[in-house]
């Protein structure tokens, strides 16, 4: 699989798990909806991505793992509240962000090595 493809799957997963996650919430906060932005973000740099655009690349990236610490306290509190429900969420968006980081690297990786 290529980082473009993988970065898209976790736009998807974002997106749905966030929307999930507020929509099924008795008080949703719009907090809960900030993945789902990034989400929506790298839905639309998804192209540059798949183009090997390096900036693009790169902005997909740094958007990863801005998810990626933030998805750290939405688990956190799932497991002080213990929510099953949420943390089955919160634990199936950081696992698709870090897949889609290690994603990224290899390619940056497999870029330098071409070159």
């Amino acid at each position: 699989m290529k980082a473009h493809t993988m970065s898209l799957i976790n736009a998807i997963i974002l997106i749905a798990f966030s929307l999930w996650g507020y929509f099924s919430s008795d008080s949703p906060s719009t907090t809960a909806l900030i993945p789902a932005g990034i989400g929506v973000v790298l839905l639309l740099l998804n192209k540059g991505v798949k183009n090997e655009n390096k900036v693009i690349a790169h902005i997909a990236v740094l958007l990863t793992l801005i998810a990626f610490i933030g998805l750290i306290f939405p688990i956190l509190g799932a497991l002080k509240r213990s929510d099953n429900y949420a943390l089955l969420r919160s634990f199936t968006m950081i696992l698709s962000t870090i897949v889609a980081m290690v994603y990224f690297i290899k390619s940056f990786i497999d870029a330098r090595k071409r070159k």
